[in-house]
């Protein structure tokens, strides 16, 4: 079980990445720098965010965003989804895992953007 310290997963019950085997699943990440506990109010800051604290996860369980095999995006609203995809490109424009964009409320009206990865550890 692998933690990020933010205090969401000691109050909900949930750890930020759990490693089965090769496989390694991250939690819904939102954009929180887990250090602080602060949060930008904007999309693209914090999607950049999100993919800091998913690889310091994956980092973690000795895997990194190569690994990524499935990825889901899940913004409240739909419409700045495009907003973001330079920095998602950036990420994960060379790995192209399979991908799912969700619509939906989130824990926090300050959160604009939660991001969750499958990632199959690859062998060195």
């Amino acid at each position: 079980l692998i933690s990020s310290g933010s205090t969401y997963e000691n109050s909900i019950g949930y750890s930020r990445a759990v490693v089965q085997g090769d496989w390694v699943f991250v939690s819904g990440t939102t954009g929180y720098n887990y250090e602080s506990m602060t949060i930008s109010d904007d999309i693209r800051k914090q999607t950049e965010q999100c993919f800091k604290n998913i690889e310091e996860a994956l980092t973690k369980a000795n895997s990194s965003l190569k690994d990524v095999v499935r990825v889901r995006y899940i913004l409240p609203d739909a419409k700045q989804f495009e907003e973001i995809w330079p920095i998602t490109r950036q990420f994960l424009g060379d790995i192209k895992p399979a991908a799912t964009m969700i619509s939906a409320g989130l824990a926090d009206d300050k959160m604009k953007i939660e991001i969750e990865v499958t990632a199959f550890k690859s062998n060195p």
